[in-house]
């Protein structure tokens, strides 16, 4: 990583791995031209498993949908086969849809009067068992544990596949129909009419009457997909949940709301512990709230959270039962003179990732991406300049109320790069190791012959620093300025994944998923 405000040297550039050529993958979800989303069809949460075998996705309407990989096998051979080969494979990812289903719907609170929408905020996988995969779901209010499993298909066998032959332990009477007993009425006749019309509606067999066979209950070789609610996690938040995080030790997860975090143990539906409390006694001194917060993907008694105020808090919860006080502190100072009516708010942290071996901590505010070292909390060791093209419209956005837009973040598996969304349907890849000029702007488009332009040199923590621009025609978006710099605040990239392990993202554009890999 590093930390200085650019002018690599050639010989650091030679170093720094050479930017990715990133190629449109797969899309779910396609819109035709001129079709209007459904807002309960937006996309709002994307989550890779550990493996990177499984995606998941959340929408407005309360539905997680699920997705399997299935180009992990290529002409027989398996991945691991793939791997050991002389010369390098370059695998196409490829998914397909698995299984959806309701995991929130809408509630009503009768003591507030205030309406619950099944939206799903954030999605986080478990550790698999048994086969089965498991995951965390939430809207505002409630967290639910979900189990998905294939179950063998139960089919009830045919009675009699054979109704001229006897099965079972059961015999024929030798006695024929003619000789049978004939039932006798009140009156002392004999019903033969009555009979014989009965004997002709079912054609018994000449030897006698066979016997019945019960239906049997078989399991035949199809399977289905059962997703189960286990448990719901719910009544433990006043205000609306923004993040859920696993812990490393698998058996808890934090929640987290405006001014709480909150300490649950998988196996227990009904209690947690407040481990964070920033709820000020008097409501009127709040100053700031949390915007998200997360486990150390490792240390299973660290976890960090940001805040409105552009901080990150790193907490140990070895040190005490409720961590009012945090172990570090990460905050960029403001520079004198800068301070403006926007300051503070796009200041606010929208979402925070550590790295995979948990070393950095990534924050994505309105204008920026921050890299931290937790070892070194004066400063990042690198920001990148996300849409700064877009500080002269603050007072439009402000108007719109697209200023107060939630960013996801995330970073590649291997440390190496970070990326995050912005407008028009657009997101960024950086390069954040030594001597990287990696910065390339995409769009999520259903085109696969989407544009991409890299810059130059790599951003540094100067707000005046140029970034990449995507040059794109008038005619094709009517929110765009002269030098081709895109307005279009109706389209926007909130929410995207990238694989653990290999060099793939999925985003979200409204209703559509989309996948690029490099």
């Amino acid at each position: 990583m590093n930390g200085e405000d650019g002018g690599e040297s050639s010989s650091a550039a030679a170093g720094a791995p050479a930017p990715l050529e990133w190629r449109f993958s797969q899309v779910f979800g396609e819109r035709t031209a001129g079709e209007e989303v459904q807002e309960v069809d937006i996309i709002s949460a994307i989550e890779f498993d550990k493996t990177g075998d499984h995606l998941a996705t959340g929408d407005r309407g309360g539905r997680v949908v699920l997705f399997e990989r299935t180009d992990t096998k290529e002409h027989g051979r398996n991945r691991r086969e793939l791997e050991r080969m002389d010369y390098p494979v370059i695998r196409h990812p490829e998914f397909r849809y698995k299984t959806e289903f309701q995991s929130h719907e809408p509630e009503f609170d009768y003591l507030k009067s205030l309406e619950i929408e099944e939206k799903i905020n954030k999605i986080r996988w478990c550790q698999p068992a048994n086969g089965a995969l498991f995951l965390l779901s939430t809207n505002d209010k409630t967290i639910k544990f979900w189990k998905v499993q294939e179950k063998k298909i139960k089919k009830v066998a045919d009675m009699n596949a054979d109704s001229f032959k006897s099965t079972g332990n059961g015999n024929i009477a030798s006695s024929s129909v003619s000789s049978s007993p004939k039932p006798f009425l009140a009156n002392g006749s004999y019903p033969e009419r009555s009979y014989n019309s009965l004997s002709n509606d079912i054609s018994f067999p000449p030897g006698g009457i066979p016997s019945l066979r019960l239906p049997v209950v078989v399991t035949s070789s199809e399977t289905s997909l059962l997703a189960r609610c286990r448990r719901v996690y719910a009544h433990a938040h006043d205000y609306h949940i923004n993040s859920i995080s696993n812990n490393s030790d698998g058996e808890t997860f934090i929640s987290a709301d405006d001014l709480r975090i909150n300490l649950w143990n998988l196996e227990i539906s009904n209690q947690s512990f407040n481990i964070v409390d920033v709820k000020p006694t008097n409501m009127e001194d709040l100053t700031e709230v949390i915007t998200s917060a997360e486990f150390h993907p490792s240390h299973c008694n660290m976890l960090g959270y940001s805040s409105s105020k552009g901080s990150i808090r790193l907490i140990d919860l070895r040190q005490s039962a409720l961590c009012d006080s945090h172990s570090k502190l990460f905050e960029e100072q403001e520079a004198p003179g800068s301070r403006s009516f926007f300051t503070e708010i796009i200041a606010s942290i929208s979402d925070i990732k550590f790295s995979k071996d948990g070393r950095y901590i990534l924050s994505r505010d309105y204008m920026t991406l921050k890299l931290w070292d937790i070892n070194m909390d004066s400063r990042p060791v690198s920001t990148f300049q996300v849409h700064e093209y877009l500080r002269p419209k603050l007072c439009d956005l402000y108007e719109n109320d697209s200023i107060f837009d939630k960013f996801e973040c995330c970073l590649s598996g291997d440390g190496q790069r970070v990326a995050t969304g912005s407008y028009s349907n657009l997101f960024r890849v950086f390069g954040c190791s030594p001597g990287s000029t990696e910065a390339t702007t995409l769009e999520a488009s259903k085109n696969p012959m989407r544009r991409q332009v890299q810059t130059p040199s790599r951003p540094s923590r100067s707000l005046s620093t140029s970034i990449s621009r995507v040059v794109r025609r008038g005619a094709d978006n009517p929110g765009v300025e002269a030098n081709g710099n895109s307005f279009d605040f109706t389209t926007k990239l909130l929410h995207l994944a990238w694989h653990p392990s290999e060099n793939s993202i999925a985003c979200a554009a409204a209703n559509s998923l989309y996948m690029y890999y490099a």
